[in-house]
């Protein structure tokens, strides 16, 4: 293991990748998403056919709920044992990958794929950890994904973490390195996400990223970007599958029981893959994610609404404004007096507990016209969030800790990570 990385969380790691396989076949987007949408992973299913695909060996949470579930996860982890078997992967050892993704506008994304030390994380809201959530981590999401990695004999990340790297010393210097460096893929992506290229750094490579990764991580940078000086510095904050990266450390945290420091090292499981990827980089974009009401009356939750917040008027105004859709109409509703700084946590102050006493269910929505099109069907509402400018990210959670779940996403579904790379997580 690179002892350069040791005091930042993040390593080089051994990952998998597949040999000889028909690539665009292989990966498959981010098993969170499409989640209201079973027509698009039925798609997949018809593109895949029988061809060697991350589609087994993940759990696409449209499926989550379904009857048959636990033999579907048992079927996942069968899977991954006989691609380990079948000789599916080769091994890059001791490696960190350099990935270009033009996403679905055209737009490059840059990333850094390498492993992080799970004891440097913690979704805790206020932890000083150099690894921290951005969002509130919902603990009953953790079991049914833990089910799926646990018995699990290696991991396929979709968590993109971010750096808060104005300077670009991190990330870009690679791109402007990318035509010497060892081209590990290039291909399209199926389902309109894109097109992807993934590259081996050199050692002079992975030493040098260690070496920015601790200027970011100083007491200096800290002052610099945040006005604080002495606290425990923030260096990687998650910007998408928190619930993926809490579910890596509930996992770990249960085999990590009754061993030494010294045997929880020896832990494969104790390190996550995950992607890097600048906060600053221009092709990053923040997009709201919308929610969905699946079996609600309309007049009870509004009325709800307006006890949680008597001066709420409809129309646009000053304050939270919210649009908010049902039986094929769109409408506007202000709070002019927010108790919270988003409007997304005076939305959600009012769907948690009305779900609680009332029933029915909230799905996370990306996209204005998929929201549009779900909350006017009979017996939903669909609610359409303001974006959450990316400049603030860091910042907040420094200073109030972590922002209502679900506040913002990286970007359309579509230009989520796709399942390529995988790493062992058992001996």
């Amino acid at each position: 293991m690179n002892k350069t990385f040791e005091k930042l969380g993040f390593y080089p790691a051994d990952i998998l990748l597949p040999k000889d396989q028909d690539m665009t076949k292989w990966a498959v987007v981010a098993c969170d998403q499409f989640t209201s949408e079973p027509e698009y992973w039925q798609a997949v299913e018809e593109k895949v056919g029988k061809a060697p695909s991350t589609l087994r060996l993940i759990l696409p949470e449209a499926n989550l709920k379904a009857p048959n579930v636990d033999e579907y996860i048992s079927g996942i982890n069968a899977a991954m044992e006989q691609y380990l078997k079948d000789g599916v992967f080769q091994t890059l050892e001791d490696s960190l990958i350099y990935v270009e993704r033009q996403q679905s506008d055209g737009r490059i994304r840059h990333g850094l794929i390498g492993m992080v030390d799970l004891d440097a994380y913690d979704f805790t809201p206020g932890s000083g950890a150099l690894i921290r959530a951005t969002e509130g981590t919902v603990l009953d999401r953790i079991p049914p994904r833990a089910k799926v990695r646990r018995h699990a004999p290696i991991e396929l990340p979709h968590v993109m973490l971010l750096v808060d790297d104005p300077d670009k010393t991190v990330i870009e210097p690679l791109t402007a390195a990318a035509d010497t460096m060892e081209k590990l893929y290039d291909f399209d992506l199926m389902q309109n996400g894109g097109h992807i290229r993934g590259y081996k750094l050199s050692d002079k490579q992975v030493d040098a990223v260690a070496k920015a990764l601790e200027g970011l991580a100083s007491d200096e940078a800290m002052q610099k970007k945040y006005g604080v000086s002495g606290v425990a510095p923030l260096l990687f904050a998650v910007g998408d599958g928190n619930h993926s990266l809490a579910t890596a450390k509930a996992c770990y945290e249960e085999q990590k029981k009754g061993k030494t420091p010294e045997e929880n090292l020896a832990l494969p499981s104790r390190f996550a893959l995950v992607e890097v990827v600048n906060n600053h980089d221009d092709a990053l974009q923040f997009e709201p994610i919308h929610r969905v009401l699946f079996g609600v009356d309309h007049e009870k939750f509004m009325k709800a609404f307006q006890a949680a917040y008597p001066n709420a008027y409809e129309g646009r105004g000053e304050g939270h404004t919210i649009e908010f859709v049902w039986n094929g109409e769109s409408h506007f509703i202000t709070v002019p007096d927010p108790k919270v700084q988003l409007a997304v946590g005076t939305l959600q102050g009012v769907i948690d507990p009305y779900l609680k006493e009332n029933g029915g269910e909230v799905d996370y929505i990306h996209g204005d016209d998929v929201t549009r099109e779900l909350g006017s069907k009979p017996g939903n509402m669909g609610f359409l969030l303001p974006a959450m400018g990316k400049e603030q990210l860091f910042k907040t959670v420094m200073a109030d800790g972590v922002l209502p779940r679900k506040t913002f996403s990286m970007g359309h579904a579509q230009d989520k990570r796709y399942y390529i790379e995988a790493r062992r997580i058992t001996k």
